[in-house]
C-alpha cells in the first residue's frame, strides 16, 4: 500500500511538472479554480526571491494569491512538491547557447547561466540537489547544454561530466557571491576590517604565520575584502575550460 502511495505522488507530481506538455484533461467534477498552477508557481517563487526560501509555505503562498490554505492544496500536493515546480520554473530563464560560437565561450555561457541563476534566485541554494525530479525545465535547460557541447569531441559520459564540473564549480563560486551580498547589507567590508583588523594583529603572531600575514595582507589590499568571488570566478574559468580542452582529441 506504501508503495502505491509512492507511486501515486510521483505520478501526481510528474503530471504537475509536465502539465503543459500532457493532454489537457476533459473532467468538469469539482469546484472550478480560481487561479492556475502556474499563478502558484510565480507567486511561490516572487515570495523566495523577496523573502527567502525559508518563508515559502503553503500558508503564504496563499495568502499571496487571496486563496485559503486549504485551497492551495487542489493545486500542489505539498510544500516539497512546490519547491520542485519552483526549480523547474527558474529553469526554463535560460537561453540557447550558440552552437557556432568556439568552444571556450560555449562553455563559459553553460558556467555563467548557471551561476546567473543562483544570484538572481539564491534560494535554489538551499534546495537540497540530489533526486530532484526532472520536469520540462531542467530537461531542456541539460539538452541545450548538451547541445552547447555536441561536435566538440566528447564522448556522451564526457559532455555529462564537463557539465556537472562546470555547473558544481559555479554553485560554489555563486554561494559565496551571495553570502558577499548579505554580509554586505548588515555591514560593510571597510567596516568589518575597522573592528577586526586591529585585533587580529594582536592576537595572531606574524612569526607563526609568516605565509598567511603576507599573502592575508596582499589579498586585502587588492580585494578590500576578505575574498574576491568575481574575480575568482574569472579565474577559476579560465583554468577550468583550459584544462577541458586540452584534454579534447586534437
Amino acid at each position: 500500500m506504501a508503495e502505491q502511495s509512492a507511486v501515486d505522488q510521483a505520478e501526481q507530481l510528474l503530471n504537475l511538472l509536465w502539465r503543459r506538455e500532457l493532454p489537457p484533461r476533459s473532467s468538469t467534477r469539482g469546484p472550478r479554480q480560481g487561479v492556475s498552477v502556474d499563478e502558484v508557481v510565480r507567486a511561490a517563487v516572487a515570495i523566495a526571491d523577496r523573502d527567502g526560501y525559508e518563508k515559502v509555505s503553503i500558508r503564504a503562498v496563499a495568502a499571496e494569491l487571496g486563496l485559503g490554505p486549504m485551497t492551495l492544496y487542489t493545486y500542489v500536493p505539498s510544500k516539497w512538491a512546490l519547491i520542485i515546480l519552483m526549480v523547474d520554473e527558474v529553469a526554463a530563464e535560460d537561453a540557447p547557447i550558440d552552437a557556432s560560437r568556439p568552444l571556450p565561450e560555449r562553455l563559459a555561457a553553460i558556467t555563467g547561466q548557471v551561476r546567473a541563476e543562483l544570484l538572481r534566485h539564491p534560494w535554489l541554494l538551499e534546495v537540497p540537489p540530489w533526486r530532484l525530479v526532472l520536469g520540462p525545465g531542467r530537461m531542456r535547460r541539460y539538452e541545450r547544454q548538451l547541445a552547447a557541447l555536441d561536435g566538440a569531441g566528447m564522448t556522451d559520459l564526457e559532455m555529462d561530466r564537463v557539465i556537472a564540473v562546470l555547473s558544481e564549480f559555479a554553485t560554489g563560486n555563486a554561494r559565496m557571491a551571495v553570502a558577499a551580498r548579505r554580509s554586505a547589507q548588515e555591514m560593510s567590508d571597510a567596516q568589518w576590517w575597522e573592528v577586526h583588523g586591529p585585533l587580529l594583529t594582536r592576537v595572531m603572531p606574524a612569526e607563526e604565520f609568516p605565509l598567511s600575514s603576507r599573502v592575508g595582507a596582499t589579498v586585502g589590499e587588492k580585494y578590500q575584502a576578505p575574498a574576491d568571488p568575481d574575480g575568482a570566478f574569472g579565474y577559476g574559468l579560465d583554468r577550468l575550460l583550459a584544462g577541458i580542452e586540452a584534454g579534447l582529441p586534437r
